[in-house]
């Protein structure tokens, strides 16, 4: 078990390295707190120059490409890349969301921009229309929506001294814009014959209708209204790719690598050319220019971010420097001091301070670089070409060795033997060669038994054999240093890895999911001391696993940042940090390693920083690290409510069957003058559901079975019935005051229906957004709210204002069953949902709905939850669990668990000074606020039946999966279709019966008296009274299979 759970140790991001700067501009600024936000990869990033620190935005799930800043200069929105792509509003201080505005653009989102007051944000599309759409992003809605233009948008801004006006621009346009209501309205500018129709990259709004645009060739184009009014020539000398307006002025930069400062009319001031300072460099271009006050900021195509102190114009200081180009592939660790060296397409090699977190070295080679290794002394760095050569270079001052070209064909993995003595070079063409150091790397061997490309290789710690692995996924062993393969297991059987960075082999056979291709895992990274294993995938993600990960499907924590595929990683040579490299998005990630004993300690870390910043959803997984399910969990698990025809298919098929039929000459038959009426209904839904048992405002009781709500008066032993959904309804939710009643329902399309107690009347239905099936709802404290959960394959948690019908946030739940979901009676915003595997803790950010998972921490082992409720503060919640206990959380930190039950907790309902559960083993039990101590039990017996129930127990000690207070009473619903009515004094009160699980075939009426039987998969034969009484008269279990048992009566 042990050996397949994930570890318990973790990795917090520490650092990142590099800044989006290609195919994105105008994504850098300072915050109110003098900090630099910008981002890269899939992060946000809020840079301290004082402290030298950063913090992380990690909400998106890919590459972000838009960033602007709140004019109070504290939140931040950015938008990603995906196909749904959606916008994160976040707050920079504490790097938490804010809002998430999602489900309209497609691809994409362009450039985004907050309007003067920060109330409304603007986005632009990727789609082909180019979508422009008008947020009010505190609500998470959006106001209004137009087609932006047939090609790219590249720019948009609002007018700061137009409320209702918005300019955008692109390839060879620009539009000025009029939002009225929620229409949105454009106009093309007017180029006339004052210049040329040009591609226009950014813009800026002043005073009376002006805007200023920078245009490709450099000029910069000023506007009055929308017509063109004059060109400034040669502002720059190449496309102006920023633009940034300020109370000083304005700011320019572009690919002429220059810095312009303009006065509030558009005057010179003065021009900064980047390329002739101390830190220029010849083809450097401007991406993004922000000036405030005395300080400049400046984010460069090739990864770079400069501060310029405008006094100082000539002394840039280079904040953040990365990769750029192509793809990031080589990566290789000092082994004695915290360095990291990278290489990439970008033809530099550069060595990283994981202390200091700094560049400290940088060398441009002739070629792309794709792999790279430092030798056991430290003295030589060897870095394996895309052109089939490798060039060794002295570490200290990045000089070169030698360079050696044997291969055509790039090398994809080089190793340095423990000894020092010789290197591995592996290449594309599916050899690895063999060259010892002291000979000036002269050629020794060769191996030659792979038929596809090297990928990975792993020295023996006596230099003596060499394991590699190849693009088939093979796993072959040579002799060194000559390259002999070997083929006899036995000879390899006892050998020591000196590293084990290989994909393949019996000791990583965990790493692998289901259904994974041969190279979906990229790299690998064996921590010996700690017994822990980091890799990298094609997706995005780093994973820690136990070491050795013998057994297929071992569990593993995940951590996201990366947007595209994360091609190396590696351990630190202390162990104490992790780097891993992105492909495509140029970035190195250096992730603190927080061993298990120090786990303690980071509790008391800000959640952002300790948990919810590296730990994404799923990140602690699955069945392997919990108790065996309870049978009756299990069962339910394996429920499935799809279906090929659901009832709401019939009307169809209906007409596809008439169709048909339309060409036959029958004759139709008129339906019959008479009709029947739904009486009363036996039967109550608890084997697969739970918590959906109340009392009204006037102690009716309401309930479900079938497709059928159920309002039962216990006192007349009537029923009426709520007959609006057309197939089984899966739970139900009553409204805080006891009036109206929420119930959902299986089906393609399902609907929750919100009715009437009284009327028995809808209110409101709400569909399209779940899939399959409802499982669970709820109201919040006011009532004005809904929640509701799917039983899709991401059971979709969703929160309506339902009196409107409208969707106000989603979000996925889990992958696994979720059994229920309870809103926080103090704050509307925040909710819970509990089920397999899973206790997650939401709030309501816009749009979107942000979940973390619970901690449980050193107290206990992921369970599964079965029910939970809310207690006395808004952080304090309970859950009972499939073991029988109770947990008690505060915030997301699990704090304490109590024996509550024998068997799983199915029930749990809060008093104002207690609470009371229900579990499999039949007890009912009242305890006191904080679960302390057990007031009182009541068992479930027949023995305890109060006279005038309405029927027989089938059991003693029934499995109990509802529970509701009220009246004075307890009601409690079973597994078994039983619901009854405790009186607190202890007579137990049978109201109403049914069948179990399974299907209800078998059915006779006695050919006298007013009684009929039935049989069912639950293999019991029961007799109904059908007069007033409306009761079960009599009940036998069943040996075997009941079909046809009624044949005879």
């Amino acid at each position: 078990m042990a050996a397949r759970s994930a570890p318990s140790c973790h990795l917090r991001l520490e650092w990142v390295y590099g800044y989006r700067g290609h195919q994105c501009r105008n994504n850098l600024y300072y915050t109110a707190a003098k900090e630099i936000v910008y981002f890269v990869a899939g992060v946000g990033v809020v840079y301290s120059p004082r402290e030298h620190r950063q913090k992380f935005y990690r909400g998106h799930s890919d590459d972000i490409i838009s960033l602007a800043l709140h004019p109070e200069r504290v939140l931040v929105a950015t938008g990603q890349v995906g196909k749904e792509p959606y916008i994160c509003v976040w707050d920079s201080y504490t790097v938490q969301t804010i809002s998430v505005l999602k489900d309209v653009h497609t691809h994409g989102i362009a450039c985004l921009a907050f309007d003067l007051e920060g109330q409304r944000l603007v986005s632009v599309g990727l789609d082909s229309k180019n979508a422009v759409c008008v947020w009010d992003w505190k609500r998470g809605r959006m106001l209004s929506m137009a087609p932006g233009h047939t090609d790219r948008i590249f720019d948009i801004s609002w007018d700061l001294y137009q409320p209702n006006k918005l300019v955008s621009c692109g390839v060879k346009h620009i539009k000025f814009w009029s939002l009225c209501g929620n229409a949105l309205t454009p106009k093309r500018g007017v180029f006339g014959k004052t210049g040329d129709l040009q591609t226009i990259l950014c813009l800026a709004c002043a005073r009376d209708e002006m805007t200023y645009s920078g245009a490709l060739n450099g000029d910069i184009y000023v506007w009055k209204g929308i017509n063109l009014i004059r060109t400034i020539q040669g502002a720059h000398t190449a496309g102006i790719f920023s633009m940034n307006a300020c109370e000083e002025g304005f700011a320019t930069g572009g690919r002429d690598g220059c810095i312009r400062l303009w006065d509030l009319t558009f005057k010179p001031i003065t021009v900064i050319d980047l390329r002739e300072t101390d830190q220029g460099y010849k083809g450097l271009s401007v991406r993004s220019v922000c000036w405030r006050g005395d300080h400049i900021l400046v984010g460069t195509q090739d990864s770079e971010i400069f501060e310029i102190v405008v006094h100082e114009r000539n002394k840039p200081f280079l904040i953040m420097q990365g990769h750029c180009e192509g793809e990031l592939w080589a990566l290789a660790i000092h082994p004695t001091k915290p360095l990291a060296v990278t290489g990439s397409d970008d033809r530099s090699v550069r060595i990283w301070s994981l202390v200091d977190h700094a560049l400290i070295a940088r060398c441009n080679m002739e070629e792309p670089i794709r792999c790279a290794a430092v030798n056991v002394d430290g003295i030589h760095l060897a870095l394996g070409m895309k052109d089939g050569s490798f060039t060794v270079l002295r570490v200290r001052d990045m000089t070169e060795v030698v360079h050696i070209k044997d291969r055509k064909e790039a090398i994809h993995e080089l190793k340095y033997s423990p000894d020092g003595t010789y290197l591995a070079v592996g290449c594309n063409d599916s050899s690895v060669d063999i060259y010892g150091v002291a000979q000036r790397y002269k050629k020794f061997g060769e191996c030659v038994g792979s038929l596809s490309f090297i990928t990975h290789l792993d020295w023996s710690s006596d230099s003596r054999y060499l394991q590699t692995n190849d693009g088939n996924g093979k796993r072959l062993f040579y002799r060194m240093p000559g390259g002999k393969e070997v083929t006899n297991k036995e000879e390899i059987k006892g050998v020591h890895w000196a590293s084990w960075t290989c994909v393949s082999g019996v000791e990583v056979n965990g790493i692998w999911p289901k259904y994974s291709d041969t190279n979906d895992i990229n790299s690998v990274d064996g921590n010996y001391i700690g017994q822990v294993l980091v890799t990298a995938d094609d997706y995005g993600i780093v994973k820690l696993f136990r070491y050795p990960c013998l057994r297929k499907g071992a569990k593993f924590k995940k951590y996201i940042g990366h947007s595209a595929h994360v091609t190396n990683v590696r351990w630190s040579h202390d162990y104490q940090w992790v780097i891993s490299i992105g492909g495509a998005d140029h970035s190195v990630f250096q992730w603190k390693f927080i061993p298990e004993r120090k786990l303690k300690d980071a509790l008391h870390i800000a959640p952002q920083e300790s948990l919810a910043d590296s730990n994404s959803d799923e990140s602690d997984s699955d069945l392997s690290d919990v108790p065996e399910l309870d049978s009756e969990i299990e069962q339910e698990t394996q429920l499935t409510y799809r279906r090929q025809v659901y009832k709401e298919d019939l009307p169809q098929l209906k007409e596809q069957y008439k169709e048909k039929q339309s060409g036959t000459s029958k004759r139709r038959i008129r339906a019959p003058g008479n009709s029947i009426r739904l009486h009363f209904v036996h039967g109550y839904r608890g084997y697969d559901c739970r918590s959906n048992l109340f009392y009204t405002q006037i102690g009716e009781i309401v309930y479900h079975v079938a497709a059928v709500g159920v309002i039962y008066n216990r006192q007349q032993n009537t029923q009426r019935f709520y007959l609006g959904h057309d197939d089984d309804i899966l739970c139900l939710a009553m409204h805080p005051l006891k009036d109206y009643v929420a119930t959902g329902q299986v089906g393609r399309d399902p609907s929750v229906h919100i009715w009437d107690t009284e009327t028995v009347k809808p209110l409101s239905i709400l569909k399209g957004c779940h899939q399959c099936g409802v499982c669970a709802v709820d109201f919040s404290a006011d009532g004005k709210r809904l929640a509701s959960v799917g039983i899709d394959d991401s059971h979709s948690v969703v929160l309506w204002d339902w009196r409107k019908g409208e969707k106000l946030s989603i979000a996925r739940g889990s992958k696994d069953k979720i059994f229920v979901v309870k809103m926080n009676p103090y704050v509307p915003d925040k909710l819970i949902t509990a089920g397999i595997k899973h206790m997650k803790f939401w709030r309501r950010a816009g749009g979107g709905l942000i979940g973390r998972k619970g901690y449980i921490g050193t107290l206990g082992k992921t369970d599964s939850m079965m029910c939970a409720v809310y207690g006395w503060t808004e952080e304090m919640a309970f859950s009972g669990t499939s073991t029988g206990d109770v947990c008690i959380w505060r915030d997301i930190f699990l704090v304490k668990t109590v024996k509550a039950h024998d068997g799983p907790v199915f029930s749990m309902h809060s008093l104002e000074k207690g609470f009371v559960t229900g579990g499999k083993d039949g007890v009912v039990a009242l305890w006191d606020d904080s679960f302390e101590r057990c007031l009182k039990t009541y068992a479930i017996k027949r023995a305890a039946l109060a006279p005038g129930s309405k029927g027989l127990l089938l059991e003693d000690n029934p499995s109990i999966r509802a529970i509701s207070l009220g009246h004075g009473h307890i009601l409690v619903g079973t597994k078994n279709g039983e619901i009854l009515e405790v009186d607190k004094n202890g007579p137990i009160t049978l109201l109403v019966q049914g069948h179990m699980e399974g299907e209800v075939w078998g059915l006779a009426t006695h050919p006298y008296l007013p009684i009929c039987a039935t049989v069912s998969d639950d293999k019991t034969l029961r007799i109904w009274d059908l007069s007033p009484s409306h009761c079960m008269l009599a009940v036998r279990k069943l040996k075997k299979d009941p079909f046809n048992i009624l044949s005879s009566m």
